[in-house]
């Protein structure tokens, strides 16, 4: 037999040795040298995990803390469909009634799908099955899924067959982080609050677009470890950075007089079925918007639910002809500028008035009228002769910009338009005859709205103010906003003079004396406007039978809490403000009183009469 000398086979087997060992040292030295980078990557990327911690949306919160928009976690149900095996049936059918979605769809989703990237197959691990889940339904789900049997269990298994029952009950469906944005009142406030998009992160109208970034907050982020499970090792994780939650809008709407105008409104609208009706009310010393409201409205949980038309506020994107309301611009100015007295008398020409190469008319045939009384039975052709008379052009096209018509009134809402007004040099011969009845000229009732409450303010113009301050998610203030005077229009005389005159609006002999109120005096206005509408020729012209009707008004008179105004788009069973909007205004106004419990001016006087019980107290008026 042959045989090898001991010593050789020494040498052979130290050679191999010698060559097994420089093999293990150059791919030691390939490993840890040449791919460390590339291997020590693929190692992090298998057991290292960024986890993005996304911040709870702000509340939205009315004056009284009371919540308008809130977010609340939920979750975000996702599936790895390559777990599923031949199962995909039987936990659709376990699941479609939790999820109350349709069984095939899931089926579906369970499917893997394959895709190409970089020249690699890869199978879908993650597909999303429902999003915004509550925590209870993901419980529901969580509960039914690892209490899962299956009837090939009830034999004996092969190990890698329990790995797949096990990997289906705990992996195979999983949740994300995720939110839903409530609004408990529902169409409550709609137009003022807006809603969110799909991502409930994204504000798409009202105070949830104008301060999305304020309410988005700041997300946080996790670098941690995990096992071959994917559970995270908590003893490894390096970094932690909570997200800061975003912080919380406190508006100057008071829930409750919010709720009071919109159930009057409804009511009015079912009275004159207008295309649609409007209502704000503000706090004249402040500009603090109390109350804002517009119908149709909408369900800010369902915007989709609605047409577009009712994603509009009226109160700051209409605009129209402000017809009689706007007298009060023309008179103020004009009493401002000591041109004319309360009592200084114009002829009214008996309701008919050639002027411009134009006939102007009033409703009623009037003869000699004060300024006041032009003001009490709201004169056309009085206040076209102050304007033309007294007041004139430049000094007419001063006042109106400053009490902020042309112009956004700067409320913190989207969606404001500056209304329609032509610059002084395009006035035609008629102009100055025609915008101090409200007519050629443009608004928004926000608008007039604030130079009401002006003259109620003692002449000064406050800039309208809808979000008091923002706060953090534990309630420390970040900014807290205070009332901005923009301008002093009209002196204080000039404005307690136009007060007087605008009591008057109320009496019997006025336009409106359904707008009187039992326990408060108050100042008004009525509007009455005529349409104007393009035609098929593209020539705009006055719609018969379709107005504008409008009161605004303020009280107590002469040192006013609330400034309410009411404005109707077409409505039926009557046109005129004082029969149309001033009732709306006095039935939201008397319930409004009582829920601010604000003190009255008036009180009753008892003669020798009523101590007997002859007769009924009497209202009298409080200097």
């Amino acid at each position: 037999m042959f045989s090898i000398p001991k010593n050789k086979r020494l040498f052979v087997l130290a050679i191999l040795l010698t060559g097994a060992l420089a093999s293990l040292s150059y791919k030691l030295v390939d490993l840890q040298l040449l791919h460390h980078a590339k291997l020590e990557a693929t190692a992090e990327g298998n057991t290292h995990r960024s986890i993005v911690r996304s911040p709870l949306r702000g509340k939205i919160l009315d004056s009284r803390g009371n919540p308008l928009a809130l977010s609340v976690p939920a979750k975000v149900v996702c599936a790895d469909p390559t777990l599923f095996g031949n199962y995909q049936r039987d936990i659709a059918r376990l699941l479609a009634p939790i999820l109350q979605t349709n069984e095939n769809y899931l089926a579906e989703r369970f499917q893997p799908t394959t895709h190409e990237v970089k020249g690699k197959i890869i199978t879908n691990s993650y597909v999303v099955l429902k999003r915004k889940v509550s925590l209870e339904t993901w419980e529901q789900i969580h509960h039914a899924m690892t209490n899962l049997t299956f009837a090939a269990e009830a034999g004996k298994l092969r190990e890698s067959e329990k790995t797949f029952f096990d990997n289906l009950r705990r992996k195979a469906i999983f949740p994300t982080d995720d939110e839903v944005r409530l609004y408990p009142n529902q169409n409550l406030a709609a137009h003022v609050i807006g809603y969110v998009g799909g991502d409930q992160q994204t504000g798409q109208n009202g105070i949830e677009a104008s301060f999305n970034s304020q309410l988005t907050g700041i997300a946080g982020w996790r670098r941690t470890e995990t096992d071959v499970r994917r559970r995270e090792m908590v003893a490894y994780r390096d970094q932690d950075v909570e997200p800061r939650d975003g912080m919380n809008v406190i508006l100057t709407i008071d829930a409750g007089l919010q709720n009071i105008v919109e159930t009057e409104l409804v009511d009015a609208l079912q009275k004159h079925s207008p295309i649609s009706i409007s209502c704000t009310i503000v706090r004249p010393k402040t500009g603090e918007i109390l109350a804002m409201a517009s119908l149709p409205n909408f369900n800010p949980n369902r915007p989709g639910a609605s047409p577009m038309e009712a994603l509009k506020n009226h109160v700051i994107s209409d605009v129209f002809e402000p017809g009689s309301t706007f007298k009060i611009v023309v008179v103020s100015g004009a009493l401002n500028e000591g041109t004319v007295k309360l009592s200084d008398q114009f002829n009214c020409e008996n309701g008919s008035f050639f002027y411009g190469g134009k006939t102007l008319h009033d409703h009623e045939h009037y003869g000699v009228l004060s300024v006041e009384r032009i003001i009490t039975k709201s004169s056309n052709i009085g206040a076209a002769k102050i304007a033309i008379e007294r007041l004139h052009e430049q000094k007419l096209y001063d006042y109106i910009r400053a009490f902020g018509f042309d112009q956004k009134t700067g409320l913190s809402l989207p969606g404001e338009v500056r209304g329609i007004f032509a610059p002084l040099k395009k006035w035609s011969g008629v102009s100055i005859a025609q915008i101090p009845m409200g007519q050629g000229i443009a608004v928004t009732p926000l608008q007039t709205l604030m130079a009401m409450s002006a003259i109620g303010n003692h002449g000064k113009l406050m800039r309208p103010m809808i979000v008091s301050r923002l706060e953090d998610s534990e309630g420390k203030i970040v900014v807290e906003n205070e009332p901005q005077e923009t301008r002093q229009v009209i002196s204080e005389a000039a404005a307690k003079e136009m007060v007087q005159a605008l009591k008057t609006v109320v009496s019997d002999d006025g336009t409106a004396p359904k707008a009187r109120l039992e326990n408060y005096t108050v100042a008004g206005k009525t509007g009455t406007a005529q349409k104007a509408e393009k035609g098929s020729d593209g020539v705009v012209r006055y719609a018969p039978g379709k107005y504008f009707s409008s009161f605004i008004g303020f009280f107590p008179a002469d040192n006013p809490e609330v400034c309410i105004s009411v404005v109707m788009d077409e409505p039926k069973n009557g046109h005129y403000g004082g029969l149309t909007a001033a009732p709306v205004f006095t039935a939201i106004a008397e319930k409004a009183a009582r829920y601010l419990n604000l003190k009255p001016d008036l009180q009753p006087e008892l003669s020798l009469e009523d101590t007997k019980g002859n007769s009924k107290p009497k209202k009298l008026a409080k200097n």
